[in-house]
């Protein structure tokens, strides 16, 4: 549920790149802490940009980016590290260390920020067993179904309790059973307080669930619906 506070913001954000390229042409966004929104519209809409900028990894050309309570446009290059720990992120192709089992693919997520040892067992083991594999701690991802490493990389995104959850495109290569698997599991994550953010084109999936869905359409936000489904624009 949300508390009514904004953990992300944005005023009027504009990004245009090098080649005057516009990608989003002044969106205004609000979402609150604890609230669990979808990301939708079709290629080229501005989805990617958009979470570029979630990220950091570019800044808007205009306008105002609060995330966290931390302004991204006046962002200093050294506090970037700081503010990526505040969103936990999960992505399509799973970006796992394929050398390393699932422990210390999870536990490589603490030892970046210098997490001591006895805190990286109890929470590595803890995170696993929330996410059903507790038992496949020691396997290597490609010993895992496309549904485990997801899950995998899930535990690694959530095991520095980041406020926010950032999943780009989590179902895209699972199968219908693994796809909603991974959807109840973002939803219990969100029950338990984590600001959920998920970019999909998976229509059935928004349409069922019933939350906040917020679609891009060039560059613009088209629609904004509280307990919406999927809906987009043809050129």
């Amino acid at each position: 549920m949300s508390d009514g506070i904004n953990i992300i913001s944005l005023e009027q954000v504009k990004k245009t790149y090098g080649k005057g390229t516009d990608a989003l042409l002044g969106i205004d966004l609000k979402i609150k802490k604890g609230e669990f929104v979808f990301i939708v519209g079709t290629s080229g809409s501005g989805k990617s940009t958009l979470i570029r900028l979630l990220l950091r990894e570019i800044k808007p050309t205009s306008g105002t980016l609060l995330v966290n309570g931390h302004d991204l446009s006046v962002l200093k290059r050294r506090q970037v590290s700081v503010h990526r720990q505040g969103i936990g992120t999960v992505f399509q192709n799973f970006r796992l260390l394929n050398d390393r089992d699932v422990y210390e693919n999870v536990a490589f997520a603490q030892r970046i920020i210098g997490t001591p040892k006895h805190e990286i067992k109890k929470q590595t083991t803890t995170m696993l067993q929330i996410v059903g594999l507790g038992d496949k701690m020691h396997s290597r991802p490609d010993q895992l179904s496309g549904g485990e490493q997801q899950r995998v990389a899930i535990a690694r995104a959530l095991v520095n309790h980041p406020p926010i959850l950032l999943a780009d495109e989590p179902t895209g290569n699972l199968d219908p059973k693994n796809s909603w698997e991974i959807m109840k599991l973002l939803e219990e994550v969100n029950k338990n307080g984590t600001t959920v953010l998920v970019v999909t084109h998976n229509r059935e999936i928004v349409d069922e669930m019933k939350k906040r869905v917020v679609t891009l359409h060039n560059g613009k936000i088209i629609s904004d619906e509280r307990k919406g489904g999927y809906r987009y624009e043809e050129d």
